[in-house]
């Protein structure tokens, strides 16, 4: 089973994923340094080490589907 809290939602627009709210300093509309076919290979089993642009946050992330980040480190309290 999928632990909820460590999820975070993201959406795609014009080659863009970004997130409504940074999990950490709350900032809104954050782009992240990521490119869709980043996405698929983590789908498949590849880590990937995320740094969010607005508080240098860092996850890793550890699975995807087409509306949620999984990551090590709980997201949502």
């Amino acid at each position: 089973m999928i632990p909820f809290n460590q999820t975070w939602p993201y959406d795609i627009i014009m080659n863009d994923i970004y997130v409504h709210e940074c999990p950490f300093c709350q900032a809104e509309n954050i782009i992240l340094p990521l490119k869709p076919k980043e996405l698929i290979s983590i789908r498949e089993g590849k880590k990937k080490l995320l740094v969010f642009p607005c508080c240098s946050n860092r996850v890793t992330l550890l699975d995807t589907d087409s509306d949620y980040l999984l990551a090590d480190t709980i997201l949502r309290h």
